[in-house]
């Protein structure tokens, strides 16, 4: 390899290098969870591309940063009505190439709901959480989802991004978890139940 290929990689390995070091420092919280991580991991080294470059499925394997926006005063979960996935999800967006997936949540959060991205302690600037879905309806694909946590005066949501979402609303845990999953994401229950353990835990420390 010459020092003008290795300049043309270099870019390439290190935004590789960073979220494999991203995925790679979450907790799982379940089996499921450690299969992902073990999935996304696998790809992610084997040089793979990572980013979407064409939609809706160009490649048929690429990175979203989800952002769950939490009012811990209220102990309430911000969820849109997503209107091509047809489901209540978290707010969020695919990765652009070379994009850290944290410059992804500040700009989406920005652009679909009018506000600065406040990380959450729970897990800072880093994902808390991973899943890899199969997307339903036209133009199926897989998305490797890293799960940010950030923390949101509800009072502050005035607006959203009115061509993604049909409407927003604030949930409890309890209202999560009691929802049908086949109008939710299919993760958002144990992303719940983790959520609910983390703030447990954090409290108790």
């Amino acid at each position: 390899m010459t020092s003008a290929d290795h300049l043309l990689t270099a870019p390439d390995d290190q935004s590789r290098a960073r979220i494999l070091e991203l995925v790679g420092a979450i907790e799982p919280w379940d089996d499921l969870e450690r299969t992902h991580l073990d999935t996304a991991t696998r790809w992610i080294a084997g040089g793979a591309p990572l980013y979407r470059v064409r939609k809706p499925d160009v490649p048929a394997m690429h990175l979203v940063s989800y952002f769950v926006v939490l009012d811990g005063t209220h102990g309430r979960l911000l969820l849109v009505a997503h209107r091509k996935a047809g489901l209540w999800l978290p707010a969020g967006g695919h990765v652009e190439p070379d994009e850290d997936p944290w410059a992804t949540v500040v700009r989406e959060c920005q652009e679909e709901l009018a506000i600065k991205a406040v990380a959450s302690p729970i897990a800072g600037e880093r994902p808390f959480f991973l899943t890899v879905t199969r997307t339903r309806g036209h133009g199926t694909h897989t998305d490797v989802s890293l799960w940010y946590v950030l923390n949101a005066d509800a009072r502050a949501i005035t607006s959203y991004d009115r061509g993604e979402f049909d409407a927003i609303r604030w949930v409890t845990g309890d209202q999560v978890l009691g929802e049908s999953a086949e109008v939710l994401d299919p993760h958002m229950h144990r992303f719940t139940h983790k959520l609910r353990h983390a703030r447990a835990k954090g409290q108790q420390g």
